[in-house]
């Protein structure tokens, strides 16, 4: 009976020694951050990752998102590059537009024609060539993105 019970402590333990002998060559051949080991790391997100998807983007790595603020008088028109975008932030302004759409409405997914208002916090680009945004009587403050020029 002790016989049967020592074989079985023996096994185990042999057991146990293959398995750990295992476990170090595994963990010895993956070395971190290797196609073994595929640890991503904060520092390497922040630091490489980021800056080169940013980059690739258009923007730069300190936050801007590439949006100038521009303002027009009452009545002065900011015509748009295609692919352009504006946002109305401080008072009215309207889409110009010889057909539709004017501006496509990125925030509801709908278009703005000509004369339509534009809605504040509303983002718009325009998808077409002779797109303006014209303000209104107490002039407008927009962020832009992309081409435009002042008229």
């Amino acid at each position: 009976m002790k016989q049967k019970r020592d074989r079985w402590y023996l096994r185990a333990l042999a057991l146990m020694l293959a398995s750990m002998a295992a476990m170090v060559t595994v963990s010895a051949a993956a070395e971190a951050g290797s196609e073994g080991d595929p640890l991503v790391t904060l520092s390497y997100l922040n630091e490489t990752f980021l800056p080169k998807l940013l980059a690739q983007a258009g923007t730069s790595g300190s936050g801007e998102s590439g949006f100038a603020l521009t303002e027009l008088s009452a009545g002065q028109s900011l015509s748009l590059s295609v692919g352009s975008e504006v946002m109305l932030r401080v008072g009215s302004a309207a889409c110009g537009a010889s057909s539709a759409p004017g501006l496509i409405d990125e925030t509801t997914g709908g278009s703005l024609d000509n004369g339509g208002a534009l809605v504040k916090n509303h983002l718009y680009m325009a998808t077409m060539e002779g797109r303006t945004v014209k303000a209104g009587a107490g002039g407008a403050k927009l962020l832009v993105r992309g081409g435009s020029t002042l008229s």
